[in-house]
């Protein structure tokens, strides 16, 4: 009776890429600043079996304007890193995180009047 019995994996046994607490960190600083600034108002975290998406949101119910990926897959080709548009359009990839958030950090640069 001291039997342990596995819980059953929904996934069957696949792996999911998740962010690392790193990249959520310098990710959440970005969209921090953003709401601050009155740009983005929710987000939302997806973790599948060969891609992590946060998505970005102006409002709750919209489409997201902006998603970053990560696609370990591609580490080795294009870069793991992308930020794609609302589009669909692949604004910037690469292998490093914070150089590939800074198409989004354009945004907070505004003329003073």
């Amino acid at each position: 009776m001291n039997s342990l019995t596995p819980f059953p994996d929904r996934r069957g046994g696949a792996d999911v890429v998740a962010f690392h607490r790193t990249e959520l960190s310098v990710i959440l600083s970005l969209y921090g600043r953003m709401v601050a600034a009155g740009e983005w108002r929710d987000y939302g975290i997806s973790s599948l079996r060969d891609v992590a998406v946060f998505s970005v949101f102006r409002r709750t119910a919209e489409n997201p304007l902006y998603r970053i990926e990560k696609r370990p897959k591609l580490r080795n080709r294009q870069g793991e890193y992308a930020v794609i548009s609302l589009e669909g359009q692949v604004l910037k990839r690469g292998h490093d995180l914070r150089t590939v958030l800074r198409v989004l950090e354009r945004k907070l640069i505004r003329p003073v009047e």
